[in-house]
């Protein structure tokens, strides 16, 4: 937290301080308040999201039901650059959140969203996967987003043929993914195996822009290695591949469609809330007992945003992601996903906003016949902040 302020600080420093080349300084983000009733549980890490992974795998996993959350981890600062050079415009953005995941999960810390940059066509950094269609996400206040969507910011190097509305992007990602060993967890065969990636994942997007909105089509393409250390037989590979078809459409001046389908092998840490890319097969060969599988998948999401005034707007939809879980996985794992939400949202005076959202979400297991699902209610304040220099 202490190294996140300094960085901070000498950032601020360095931006106030006169540079020789023609540069536009952006400083955006807001203060955000989340707060809010769950009516029944979800894991505590991640109790002002609604996540249907996180939630319930048994009864009663988390406690009793019924929690009040209070939080402000949605609050972000970020710096877009722009520089005239003699090879085109130079653009930068980095960007912070306060929402910890991973080791932080559950805390409220610095946490990079973006650092990017591009020149031309050409751009490097950590930023949006162009497997991923940002414009998907609906105008709502819960932080985590539809589970059926592909939600991802990757280290990249991209490159841009088609810019501006119509566009095509071609990108070659840092690899990576996860494994469930299930059943056969504990069996010292399994101890030993470790992942490796010797190829980046490719991943590219084409979006139509149209007056009445967009089409996009994307698709990713990974190869992925298990290596057993020990004198075993569970060393593996798989290819892991996704296809994605996305648009927002313009219904009518207030009213605009969001809209996904995406299915793949393998591409679950693409997506916003899936478990595991790889899970254990259990095969009749005696010399081969087990095997390691790409899990097939497929998620949507339909969103309506609607404005009923330059004051009042609302969003109100659904996502799904499911799962076909391998043999070898146990009978509680994560298998069906749902995500609903709708909003009344309001802003009062410029770069204020205020609202108030009804949230449920559902997971179903594998094979226990097991189901748990949950209705938050969240009220929200976001106040903005933006400077050029």
């Amino acid at each position: 937290m202490k190294r996140g302020i300094l960085v901070l600080s000498l950032l601020l420093c360095a931006l106030a301080t006169p540079s020789a080349a023609d540069s536009i300084f952006d400083i955006y983000g807001y203060v955000m308040l989340d707060a809010g009733y769950d009516t029944k549980q979800i894991h505590p890490d991640w109790f002002d999201t609604m996540r249907p992974t996180k939630l319930p795998a048994f009864e009663d996993e988390f406690g009793a039901d019924g929690r009040t959350f209070f939080g402000v981890r949605q609050t972000r600062f970020g710096v877009k650059t722009t520089t005239d050079t003699d090879l085109g415009e130079l653009k930068t953005q980095f960007e912070w959140e306060l929402f910890g995941t991973g080791v932080d999960a559950g805390q409220t810390t610095i946490r990079l969203r973006h650092a990017y940059g591009e020149l031309g066509k050409v751009g490097a950094g950590q930023y949006w996967s162009p497997f991923m269609d940002f414009d998907v996400f609906p105008n709502s206040i819960e932080y985590w987003g539809p589970n059926g969507m592909v939600f991802f910011r990757n280290v990249q190097i991209r490159y841009m043929p088609i810019q501006g509305d119509t566009r095509m992007t071609i990108a070659l990602e840092r690899p990576g993914a996860s494994a469930d060993l299930g059943d056969y967890a504990d069996r010292i065969a399994l101890a030993d195996v470790n992942a490796h990636f010797p190829l980046p994942d490719l991943s590219a997007e084409y979006r139509l822009g149209r007056e009445w909105g967009y089409v996009e089509a994307a698709g990713i393409l990974r190869y992925m290695e298990w290596e057993d250390a020990a004198p075993d037989t569970f060393s593996g590979d798989a290819t892991g591949w996704g296809l994605s078809l996305s648009s927002n459409l313009k219904l009518t001046d207030n009213d605009t469609a969001r809209l996904q389908f995406v299915f793949g092998e393998g591409i679950q840490n693409y997506m916003n809330d899936a478990p595991v890319d790889i899970g254990v097969e259990v095969t009749s060969n005696p010399a081969r007992p087990l095997e390691g599988v790409a899990l097939p998948m497929f998620g949507v999401v339909a969103f309506l945003d609607h404005n009923w005034s330059e004051k009042y707007s609302t969003s109100v939809g659904y996502s799904m992601l499911d799962i076909d879980n391998s043999n070898g996985m146990p009978a509680f794992a994560f298998s069906r996903g749902h995500y609903a939400l709708g909003n009344l949202l309001y802003y009062p005076v410029e770069n204020v906003m205020t609202g108030i959202e009804l949230q449920y979400g559902k997971r179903e297991n594998f094979e226990d016949d097991f189901t748990s699902d949950d209705f938050k209610i969240q009220v929200s304040f976001r106040y903005n902040y933006a400077k050029t220099l």
